[in-house]
C-alpha cells in the first residue's frame, strides 16, 4: 500500500491571522447614517425650492374659471372630486362599492323592465328567458340543401304557435258544427 504524505505546502497560501476590526464596521454604518440624512435634506430642500419657484411662475387662470381671488390654484378645493373630476374617479371604498354594482346586476337579471320602450324591447328575468328558451328551443341551422325560412315567415310562425285566441275559436266553432 502506497501512503500519500501530504506534508507539502504551497507558499502564499493560508488563512487570514487577523480578525476584521469593529472600527472599519462602525465608520462604515456612520458614514451610511451621515449619507442617508444629508440626501433626506437635499431631496426636501430641493423640493421646497421647486414648489417656490412655480407658485411664482404659476400661469394665470383662465378667465372663464370663476374662482375666488383669496383662493391659491394648487389648494385642493373641499368636495374636489366629486363636484370637478368627471366619472371614473379612483375607488374609495372597492368592497362597498362592488357589492352595490353586484346587486344592481343581480337585480337587473331578476326583474321586468324595460330596455329601449320606443322600440318595444323590454327585459325579462333570467330563470323566465331560460324556461322559455327550454320549451321554444334555440334556432338551428337549416339542413343541407333545404332553404331556410324568411324572418318574416319564421317570426308569423312563433306568433301563430304562441296566439291561443285562434284556438279556442276554432275550438268553439267544430263544437258548434258538430251539433
Amino acid at each position: 500500500m502506497t501512503e500519500i504524505h501530504h506534508d507539502e505546502h504551497n507558499p502564499g497560501t493560508g488563512f487570514e491571522r487577523q480578525d476584521l476590526g469593529s472600527r472599519p464596521i462602525y465608520g462604515f454604518l456612520i458614514s451610511l447614517v451621515i449619507i442617508g440624512v444629508l440626501v433626506y435634506f437635499t431631496v426636501w430642500g430641493i423640493f421646497h425650492v421647486l414648489d417656490t419657484y412655480f407658485t411664482k411662475h404659476e400661469n394665470p387662470p383662465s378667465p372663464l374659471v370663476q374662482q375666488e381671488a383669496s383662493t391659491p390654484t394648487r389648494a385642493v378645493p373641499e368636495g374636489y372630486p366629486e363636484k370637478v373630476f368627471p366619472e371614473p374617479r379612483l375607488e374609495t371604498n372597492e368592497r362597498g362599492e362592488i357589492n352595490d354594482f353586484r346587486l344592481g346586476e343581480e337585480q337587473t337579471l331578476n326583474s321586468y323592465g324595460w330596455v329601449d320602450q320606443n322600440a318595444g324591447v323590454a327585459r325579462i328575468p333570467i330563470t323566465e328567458a331560460m324556461k322559455l328558451i327550454a320549451q321554444r328551443g334555440l334556432p338551428t341551422k337549416p339542413a343541407v340543401g333545404e332553404v331556410p325560412q324568411s324572418p318574416v315567415n319564421l317570426a308569423k310562425a312563433a306568433a301563430a304557435a304562441a296566439d291561443t285566441s285562434n284556438a279556442k275559436q276554432a275550438g268553439k266553432q267544430t263544437v258548434k258544427g258538430k251539433k
